[in-house]
């Protein structure tokens, strides 16, 4: 089976998919983990929280995040990756609280009010806005009153201002999706969708950034 979005790159499996990580320490220049580590501290993650990683890969983010939890709390990896999912597995096999779907982050998730914090990283910038809508609705419905959805992925930057060892290698492997995902107010978009960013932590030079958006309980009358 094909690819949905066949002009996606972040749909990717085989050799690619098991050395991910490896490949963008490389490209990073080694300082992919350290961002990483950073960027899941600034989580603020709690002992007890339930936390849903949509497009959790081979499980690098849910390996840092899962350092932070007691035995209450669990992590559960949307993926559709083979290669991913069966890393995933591997990873965590264990520990019952930390598990992974192969589902897609774009479609329909029967999961209403179950997440305490909700993560997508470096997944939406590859999808059309459509697929992007979609998944912001999913992270608003799973999510309990009050939770957090966090958005890892591009900061706002000028592509002429990346330095030379990143400009190429976004040039070479990024989709036209991700230049549209540059061009958008990613604030204003959480807010139509039910969120308010409390917090924005920028990373490598505010090439990437971590989008903190708790989500709103209406009252009575919408507002």
């Amino acid at each position: 089976m094909g690819q949905l979005y066949p002009d996606s790159h972040i749909e990717i499996d085989g050799f690619v998919a098991r050395y991910y990580e490896q490949l963008l320490n490389l490209i990073s220049l080694g300082k992919y983990g350290k961002f990483v580590g950073r960027a899941i501290e600034d989580m603020k993650i709690n002992p007890q929280d339930r936390i849903l990683d949509m497009g959790s890969g081979s499980g690098y983010n849910a390996q840092f995040m899962s350092k932070y939890l007691g035995k209450e709390g669990g992590i559960l990896g949307l993926d559709i990756s083979k290669e991913g999912i069966a890393r995933f597995k591997e990873k965590f096999s264990d520990n019952t609280e930390i598990n992974v779907e192969n589902r897609r982050v774009d479609k329909p998730i029967p999961y209403e009010s179950r997440f305490d914090k909700v993560l997508t990283s470096f997944v939406i910038h590859g999808l059309p806005h459509t697929a992007r809508e979609k998944l912001l609705d999913n992270a608003h419905k799973t999510l309990r009153p009050e939770g957090r959805f966090f958005l890892l992925d591009y900061g706002e930057f000028e592509l002429s201002d990346l330095p030379l060892h990143l400009r190429v290698p976004f040039k070479m492997a990024e989709c036209k999706y991700a230049y549209d995902y540059l061009d958008r107010n990613w604030v204003d978009i959480l807010k139509e969708f039910g969120f308010v960013v409390v917090d924005n932590y920028e990373y490598m030079g505010g090439f990437t950034r971590l989008l903190v958006a708790e989500k709103v309980t209406l009252t009575e009358n919408g507002t």
